[in-house]
Formats: C-alpha cells, sequence, structure tokens
C-alpha cells in the first residue's frame, strides 16, 4: 500500500505538468516584457509624433497670421513645414509598425496565458484525484496496520524481532512461503539437503530459506 501511495499515476502526471507550468510562465514572463517594452516604445512615438505635430501648427499659424513678412523668412517656413510633414508620415509609419507587433505580441501574451491557465486546472483537477487516492490507500493502510499490529502481539518477541530484521534487509519481505519446494521470497528452488532438514524439523521451529535468509513458511503445499 505504501508503494502503491508512492506510485499513483497521478503523481508522474503532476511532475510532468508542474513541468510544463515552469516553462509556460517562463514564456509568459518573456510575452509580458515584449508587451511592455512596446507599450513604452508606442508612448514615446506618440509623444515624438504629437511634439512634430506641434511644431508644425505653430509654423502654419505663424505663416497664416502675416507675421513673418520677409520672403526668405517665409520661404524657410515653408520648406519646414514641408520636412515637418515629412517627419510626421515617417514617425506615424513607424509608430504604425509598432502597433502591430504590440498587437501580434499582447495576442501571444494571452494564448500563453490561456495554455498556463489550462495547465493550471489540469493540475488542480490531478491534485484532487491524487488527494482523493491517498485518502482511500490511508484509510485501507489503517485498517491493515490494526490488524497486523493485533497480530504482531500475540507473536513472541523474538521471532518479531527477527521477523522486522529481515524484513528490512529485504525489501519489506520478511517471511515467505515454501510453496513445491520454492521459496516465494527470492524464487528459488531448494535442494534435496535442504528440503529434507526441513522436513525433519519440528512444525513450530523457525525455518530460514538458505538462500535469501528469509523466514520460511511451510504450509500442505511446500512439497516436503
Amino acid at each position: 500500500m505504501r508503494h502503491r501511495r508512492k506510485s499513483l499515476p497521478e503523481l508522474a502526471q503532476i511532475a510532468e505538468l508542474d513541468t510544463e507550468i515552469a516553462a509556460l510562465d517562463h514564456k509568459r514572463i518573456e510575452a509580458s516584457t515584449r508587451v511592455s517594452d512596446l507599450e513604452r516604445e508606442q508612448k514615446k512615438a506618440d509623444q515624438e509624433v504629437e511634439l512634430v505635430k506641434a511644431r508644425r501648427r505653430r509654423n502654419e499659424e505663424r505663416l497664416n497670421s502675416g507675421a513673418v513678412a520677409n520672403p526668405k523668412d517665409l520661404e524657410s517656413l515653408q520648406h519646414e513645414i514641408v520636412a515637418l510633414d515629412r517627419r510626421i508620415a515617417t514617425l506615424e509609419d513607424a509608430e504604425l509598425e509598432i502597433m502591430e507587433s504590440l498587437e501580434e505580441a499582447s495576442a501571444a501574451l494571452d494564448a500563453v496565458a490561456d495554455d498556463l491557465q489550462a495547465r493550471r486546472r489540469e493540475r488542480e483537477q490531478l491534485v484532487a484525484r491524487r488527494d482523493e487516492a491517498y485518502a482511500s490507500i490511508d484509510a485501507e493502510l489503517a485498517e491493515v496496520e490494526a490488524a497486523r499490529g493485533a497480530i504482531a502481539r500475540s507473536l513472541p518477541d523474538d521471532l518479531v524481532a527477527l521477523y522486522e530484521k529481515v524484513r528490512s534487509a529485504h525489501g519489506g519481505l520478511g517471511a515467505a512461503a515454501l510453496r513445491a519446494r520454492r521459496c516465494e521470497g527470492c524464487r528459488l528452488e531448494l535442494n534435496g539437503a535442504d528440503l529434507r532438514e526441513l522436513a525433519q524439523a519440528p512444525d513450530d521451529e523457525v525455518q530460514r530459506c538458505p538462500e535469501c535468509s528469509r523466514i520460511l513458511v511451510r504450509t500442505s503445499e511446500s512439497g516436503l
């Protein structure tokens, strides 16, 4: 049961999702940073366009006001207005490119965020299933441990101590049935001499497998 608790399929699935979630969260941070950078670029471009437009408005107001009478100054002002128009067009084209990039980056961020949210919901469901399985196994384990404790208390202390020692040294299996002359612990068949010695031993004498040292449980199926 403890092995089953540690080997639930949900555990591997949760670990795999954790890896995916971490990768998606990294992509989300990168996408969010990209959006923030583009938003700053757009704001800067907006400000630059407005500055140039304000300069053009002032020049046009001066030109239309009649305050500039000198022909050379008028010509210079007109040339500057034309140059400012070209500058505004260039800046607006650049601003449009930034806006398009921002739209793409925002869409990418939304897609990553949606994937991340879906993976997190999936993980929550797996965690709920894992916890439900834990509760079921733990309840069953408590019952088995209680029954095992009752049996252990009815046995001699030295036998229980030997069993625990062997069990800890052999992966949790301290005793094994001898069935058809084969130890169910190591799955090896005993030789004739060992079998004759087991057959002659008293029924209440503790015997151990000569191959793996586990306590052997003799039954009518042992083949002795």
